[in-house]
């Protein structure tokens, strides 16, 4: 078959064109702290592009997180949307019993627009063994209680952090919670690295240890109305 030079030119030239662009998404900065950051400067992290801020609140059915109230009463002030977040220890009394724990001590939820879903932190044992003593099925049943419980009492599913790692281990990266709980992945890098337990992807992504104005830097995966919908329920 033969071209005519004009058709020869114009195919050369799709040929070489530059590529369009790829849309960048849309990221909210954040960040998460704990007593470990008993001074944090909320309004220059607002300042700085910051809309949200997870805080600790407990840890199994002992432990208040004493920074939990100055840092939620600073988060408002300055702005950001914020939530309180609960360190499990699954080996010590049952999903209820910590997710009323959580609820009493700052892990509820209101429909005020300002405030996040709360989150369960299950992760590595920093005591012990890494799955707390309980088989794939015990944890994904103590995981389920705790859910379960927080969902009666507020109307929302919790958040779920962990690690890929951890969740792939300990639950057998059960997929019983992907369709419900938004999941809040750990991992320090260049990017989000490989998504467990059947969530098709990550609401937050925990990128470094570190972040200038206090506590662990988090990437909100879409943008400002998102994170403002996950607030509201």
């Amino acid at each position: 078959m033969r071209f005519s030079a004009a058709l020869l030119l114009v195919a050369l030239k799709l040929v070489t064109a530059t590529p369009a662009p790829l849309e960048k998404r849309a990221t909210v900065q954040g960040f998460d702290i704990s007593n470990y950051q008993p001074n944090v400067n909320f309004k220059a992290a607002y300042n700085s592009g910051a809309r949200f801020v997870i805080i600790k609140a407990t840890e199994g059915t002992t432990y208040i997180d004493p920074s939990f109230s100055n840092h939620y009463t600073g988060a408002t002030s300055a702005g950001l949307i914020r939530g309180g977040y609960h360190f499990a220890h699954p080996d010590r009394t049952t999903g209820a019993t910590q997710a009323t724990y959580f609820l009493a001590h700052g892990g509820g939820w209101s429909n005020d627009g300002i405030t996040l879903p709360g989150m369960l932190d299950i992760e590595y044992n920093p005591n012990g063994s890494t799955c707390y003593g309980l088989s794939p099925t015990a944890m994904v049943a103590w995981i389920q209680s705790f859910v379960d419980t927080y969902h009666a009492k507020t109307t929302r599913y919790p958040m779920i952090y962990s690690t890929a790692d951890w969740w792939s281990t300990c639950t057998g990266n059960s997929n019983a919670f992907s369709s419900t709980c938004p999941l809040v992945l750990a991992r320090y890098g260049s990017s989000v690295g490989n998504i467990p337990g059947g969530w098709p992807y990550q609401t937050i992504w925990q990128n470094a240890d570190t972040y200038a104005y206090g506590g662990d830097s988090d990437i909100f995966n879409g943008g400002l109305p998102q994170l403002k919908k996950l607030a509201s329920g």
